[in-house]
């Protein structure tokens, strides 16, 4: 793939993804060929900063576990109402790695 094409995609994504994992991002994308380009710009990845914002609104509810598509853990914190509180809590501090770590299993998806 184009190193260009390439710089301007980790540019656009890059606070989708942690800073240690930019590096194997942009290796395993120079092995691509351009086709494979648009599936991973098209890859439904999810903002952390948006997912932090939604685990405070509604994480009490489960619904960031929802969207991260975790359906087990997100019923289990809808019907303790966020574990008394505390999971939500908890959650409101791993929810940016969590999302970050979605979105890495995601591009890996769509690459292989």
């Amino acid at each position: 793939m184009d190193q260009q094409k390439i710089d301007m995609y980790m540019m656009m994504s890059s606070k989708y993804f942690e800073g240690y994992q930019l590096n194997a991002i942009r290796e395993k994308l120079s092995k691509l060929d351009d086709s494979r380009l648009l599936q991973v710009q098209g890859a439904n990845l999810k903002d952390p900063t948006t997912m932090l914002i939604v685990s405070l609104i509604g994480g009490h509810f489960g619904i960031d576990r929802f969207m991260l598509g975790e359906i087990g853990l997100g019923i289990a914190k809808l019907i303790t109402c966020g574990g008394l509180g505390i999971w939500t809590i908890v959650d409101w501090f791993l929810i940016l790695g969590k999302t970050r770590e979605h979105n890495l299993n995601r591009i890996l998806q769509v690459m292989y």
